[in-house]
């Protein structure tokens, strides 16, 4: 890994948090992110992985997003480090006035990033189990510490970088699918029951010596447990049409990981979170082709299409069961 020197912005920041006394210092950005500069910075104390938030993200649309997420993920990282210490990096430190946190960093030798393990066809049934497990746990712990929600005065943040570009924009493409996703912004804005990672992605999940890790809790806010859930499921349908081999293999791990999380809720009935999460996961489907954040791997149309057929046939006739649209999802990909 090449160095270079650190910007200014992320030295001062270090020295007023009391992590350096170096007037300069040097590191090597860290890529993969859309929304914020990311810095491996080497200290006095050693190497530490620093984050400043951008005010225009990385994406070939428009987007801005307000940089004050990052003092939310900061939140995020504390909580869930309390709640598991192995299941995201340890915070050091968050400077409010220049937008920057100083976490723990992960030797990438010792922690392998999930998508780069999907792409290569590589899905552990054991990863997914363990997935479940760390979000139920995250979600469970906050659901009973209702005080927190206070912390989290986010809902605008969340509306602007999660439901607008998502849902919303989708439905400026489709019409007549509007109804159902402007439906679904409201179902998710009136449970607010707990603590939401908000992009829990593949690209933001590591694979440690301890099992899985979560990373980039920008869009960190209170909200519908069932987000969570869906926007994680709806990377492994994804992944079907990235390494078709391996789709058997992507839907065994859809159904462990639902099922991991949805027997370890205890703060509401596990029935009426997963019909939310089914009714929303054909929305999230439909926003990775058609939204502001289509994602990079899909590239052709009849996938486009195959996408558009299972989540529109969802969206126009929810379900309540999640199997179902994985089930109609492996039906698809044989046509």
């Amino acid at each position: 890994m090449s160095k270079s020197e650190v910007p200014i912005e992320f030295v001062r920041a270090l020295n007023e948090l009391g992590l350096s006394n170096a007037s300069s210092l040097w590191g090597a950005p860290l890529t993969g992110g859309v929304s914020s500069d990311i810095w491996r910075i080497d200290t006095e104390k050693g190497p530490v992985c620093a984050k400043r938030a951008l005010s225009k993200l990385r994406v070939n649309a428009d987007w801005y997003a307000p940089v004050e997420r990052n003092l939310y993920e900061a939140r995020w990282l504390q909580i869930a480090h309390q709640v598991s210490a192995v299941s995201a990096p340890e915070l050091w430190g968050q400077h409010p006035e220049l937008g920057v946190l100083v976490m723990q960093y992960l030797d990438p030798d010792l922690y392998r990033v999930w998508k780069q393990e999907l792409r290569a066809g590589h899905a552990d049934p054991q990863t997914a189990h363990a997935m479940g497990q760390v979000l139920s746990k995250i979600h469970s712990h906050a659901a009973k510490n209702s005080h927190l929600a206070s912390e989290f005065p986010t809902d605008k943040i969340f509306f602007e970088i999660r439901l607008a570009p998502y849902l919303l924009a989708t439905a400026e493409r489709h019409p007549q699918l509007a109804h159902a996703l402007e439906a679904l912004v409201l179902q998710t804005q009136n449970n607010a029951k707990t603590l939401v990672h908000g992009d829990v992605s593949p690209k933001n999940i590591l694979l440690g010596p301890q099992g899985p890790l979560l990373l980039d809790a920008e869009c960190a806010t209170w909200s519908d447990p069932a987000f969570d859930l869906a926007f994680c499921l709806n990377h492994l349908l994804l992944k079907c049409l990235w390494t078709p081999a391996s789709s058997s293999d992507f839907l065994h791990g859809f159904e462990v990981l639902t099922t991991s999380y949805l027997t370890s809720v205890d703060w509401e009935l596990p029935s009426d979170l997963e019909a939310r999460a089914a009714r929303l996961l054909p929305g999230l489907f439909l926003a990775r082709v058609d939204g502001k954040s289509p994602v990079e791997y899909v590239t052709q149309e009849h996938q486009r299409e195959q996408v558009r057929r299972v989540a529109s046939a969802f969206l126009i006739k929810p379900t309540s069961h999640l199997q179902e649209i994985a089930q109609a999802w492996a039906k698809e990909l044989k046509t």
